[in-house]
């Protein structure tokens, strides 16, 4: 070769070099103006593939960006049939090696790299010969992604291909970085608006029951939960409550406000993120087994009002995908911060709207009949009474002057109406003669003044009729000696009739005082009928605040029945309430007498669900309604119980799996009682404690579940250490010293023939 030849091929050579850097620097400058002239993510990531695809001479590419919230690697746009978003974990397949490492990788046969992840393959149906990917860096050196290229057309991908796409990136690396905080400052800012738009039309809602369905959807979505509930705080029972929607119709919930996961949180005013709800002791899972439904995870934060007191919490389940995170956390905090507001107006305006709609029931149910008048003395409102004694219509009423409608001889009500109103003093008129609008009737009168909370406004005045008819006047004379309820249904129909019986279902309920010997030796015969005076005054309201009838009093025990003479549709947990609200009532007043320096009582209930004889037992001169039967005497034997079990709440299974209502009870013992063959299985209700009278009672039921298990299986040594850790957790639980020294017993003297668990009583 002739040096004027190689002098040519080297001329040639540089030509070429210098052809090919400026078509590269042209390259790149074409890769800057093209992603930043479109301005936005997704165009910027097709023109990027598109020139790297390109220039590569290659059939596919795909840009990888960081998701720094997921920690995944997502394809927005890829070349060719792929067109949806592609998301894998930043540290799986090539990519993700390459993000982590930032290296670059070059493979001619990707299959064999066991860093490739041949899922997207599957699921796209592309099949990867070559690959080449490398880091997406930015001018400081963080690595935001990574760009690959599949599948070199024509030859094999090569080092040079390998650096021409780095410099691709590098090159496009500031351009994608900042469309990308673009775009994430455009989202947040659409969800802060969507938020704000959500919040807003959410405070405009006032029914509480379509409000907290609105919050549950919005909640559900924002979380990608399965489900949500708020419990809001009710202030006169100390309970948490909800309304879901069952059947077309809206039912409520509630519960103590102390009592599992939301009590919890609505205590401490603290939030809670569990991701395994049945690795917590707090989670009660007797609602799972109600609905069917299986809770994974649960996020449940407080809802604070401005005063920054607590109002209620929102409880949600199961995140779609994973469980809840902190950011979770941080937006459903935010959100219930925002509704604080709407959900106090809307249950203020419920409780309005309840005060309202009791009223108006109250005025409708009353057999009174009332009449209210503005300061005019113009009728207002007739309730359904007034319209029956008064033999009108409430059009009849309605705007009309009261003048009007009085005859002479009655013009004296107006007289009384305005003293009434001058002293803002009621008056009462019994057995009074009045003839309104052409009817005249005996009443008992009541003349009342309506007066303004604010500044005692006069707003009028309101009257209340008693019909003394005949028939009432008999009924109240004989009310005075007999139930009123059967005094009604004497009024109604034969007296013969009244002396047999009937069959009903109902709750059987005695209580009993504990060492009342003790209190009749020290009181002495006055200070003892004044101590069971105060002492029935208590347990008679309980009974009757739920609806329940007193039968009678043994001494200083009482009989009542749930169920009769009217019965209703939750009868048992009637009897349970008002159980429940003896024991904390008599222990509120045993607090007073300590203070006294009186001597303190305790006292046991027991309940029995069964059909039972009711009637009126007597002759014609004398009779007394009350029930009889076994169902009658077993609920006496579960009162007499509770001293044996150290318990002061005992109910029988057929009561037990009647309640409604979500309790706390424990399954205790298989007892036979004195006079029966068969065993009954008795439970314990524990929901009069709180955290100070019983700690940690959750812990201690399941411990004692354990335990009744391994007694009954004849595992005595098992069953003692169970009952021992309840002893750790309660002292105080002395039902489990019971069973601790039962084992024992029956360890040293194992019972004859196949052990079946049952305890045979021998007292009563």
């Amino acid at each position: 070769m002739t040096t004027t030849t190689v002098r040519s091929a080297k001329a040639k050579f540089r030509s070429h070099s210098v052809e090919k850097a400026l078509h590269r620097a042209q390259m790149l400058l074409e890769v800057s103006q093209r992603c930043a002239a479109i301005g936005n993510l997704s165009g910027s990531l097709n023109e990027l593939l598109s020139i790297a695809t390109r220039e590569l001479g290659c059939e596919r590419g795909t840009i990888f960006l960081n998701d720094e919230k997921s920690g995944e690697l997502y394809s927005r746009v890829a070349q060719g049939d792929l067109v949806r978003e592609i998301r894998i974990l930043n540290s799986s397949g090539i990519a993700g090696h390459v993000f982590q490492t930032g290296e670059s990788v070059l493979t001619d046969d990707a299959y064999s790299d066991p860093r490739f992840n041949r899922s997207v393959d599957q699921r796209t149906g592309f099949t990867t010969r070559s690959l080449i990917c490398v880091p997406v860096r930015t001018m400081q050196g963080e690595t935001i992604g990574a760009m690959q290229c599949l599948n070199k057309i024509a030859g094999s991908f090569t080092e040079d291909d390998l650096g021409l796409l780095a410099d691709i990136t590098n090159q496009a690396a500031v351009v994608l970085q900042s469309l990308q905080f673009v775009e994430e400052t455009v989202e947040i800012r659409v969800k802060e608006m969507q938020f704000v738009e959500l919040v807003s039309s959410i405070s405009a809602e006032l029914d509480l029951s379509r409000l907290l369905e609105r919050i549950v959807t919005e909640t559900c979505k924002m979380l990608n939960a399965e489900r949500a509930t708020i419990f809001l705080h009710d202030a006169a029972t100390d309970t948490l409550f909800s309304r879901v929607l069952a059947g077309g119709d809206v039912a409520e919930i509630r519960f103590p406000s102390f009592a599992g996961i939301a009590g919890a949180v609505y205590t401490s005013a603290q939030s809670l993120n569990i991701p395994y709800a049945y690795a917590d002791m707090r989670f009660n899972p007797g609602f799972d087994r109600q609905t069917g439904f299986f809770t994974r995870s649960m996020l449940c934060v407080p809802i604070v009002n401005k005063e920054n007191v607590c109002i209620g919490v929102t409880q949600t389940l199961n995140k779609k995908g994973g469980v809840f995170t902190d950011e979770d956390e941080q937006r459903l905090k935010a959100f219930t911060a925002q509704i604080a507001i709407a959900l106090e107006n809307s249950k203020l305006f419920d409780d309005v709207q309840r005060v309202k709609n009791y009223n108006d029931s109250m005025l409708t149910s009353m057999s009174n009949g009332v009449l209210t008048l503005d300061a005019n003395v113009n009728i207002v409102t007739s309730n359904a009474a007034a319209q029956r004694i008064w033999e009108a219509s409430a059009s009849d009423f309605a705007g009309r002057p009261l003048a009007e409608l009085l005859a002479p001889g009655s013009a004296w009500l107006l007289e009384r109406i305005e003293l009434v109103r001058a002293s803002h003093v009621s008056d009462v008129f019994p057995d009074a003669s009045l003839t309104l609008d052409g009817t005249s009737r005996s009443v008992n009168l009541t003349i009342s003044p309506l007066i303004a909370a604010e500044g005692k406004k006069d707003l009028g005045s309101m009257l209340m009729f008693e019909d003394i008819s005949s028939e009432k006047r008999m009924k109240s004379t004989m009310s005075r000696y007999m139930d009123p309820v059967i005094a009604a249904q004497m009024l109604e129909g034969d007296t013969h009739d009244m002396l047999g019986g009937m069959s009903a279902e109902a709750t059987i309920m005695f209580t009993d005082v504990r060492g009342f010997t003790t209190i009749t030796e020290e009181y002495g015969a006055q200070g003892t009928v004044s101590f069971l005076n105060d002492y029935f005054t208590m347990m008679v309201d309980c009974i009757s605040r739920e609806g329940g009838m007193l039968d009678k009093f043994i001494g200083d025990a009482i009989m009542a029945c749930f169920g009769l003479p009217i019965a209703h549709d939750d009868d048992p947990d009637r009897a349970a309430r008002s159980a429940i609200s003896m024991i904390r009532e008599l222990w509120a007043w045993n607090e007073v007498r300590r203070s006294k320096g009186l001597k303190t009582v305790e006292m046991g209930v027991g309940l029995n669900t069964d059909i039972v004889v009711s009637g009126n037992i007597g002759s014609p001169k004398r009779m007394d309604y009350t029930v009889i039967g076994d169902g009658v005497n077993l609920a006496s034997r579960l009162e007499s119980a509770c001293k044996a079990y150290s318990a002061r709440i005992l109910l029988s299974e057929s009561t037990a799996s009647r309640l409604r209502g979500t309790y706390r009870l424990r399954d205790i013992d298989l007892v036979v009682v004195k006079g029966k063959t068969q065993p009954v299985r008795v439970f314990e209700m524990l929901d009069y404690h709180d955290a100070r009278t019983f700690p940690n009672m959750m812990e201690v039921v399941n411990h004692f579940n354990d335990a009744i298990s391994f007694y009954r299986a004849a595992r005595w040594d098992d069953a003692i250490i169970r009952f021992e850790k309840c002893l750790t957790l309660n002292p105080e639980d002395h039902l489990s010293r019971i069973y601790i020294g039962r084992c024992e017993l029956l360890r040293a003297e194992p019972p004859q023939g196949e052990w079946d668990g049952v305890w045979r009583m021998k007292d009563k």
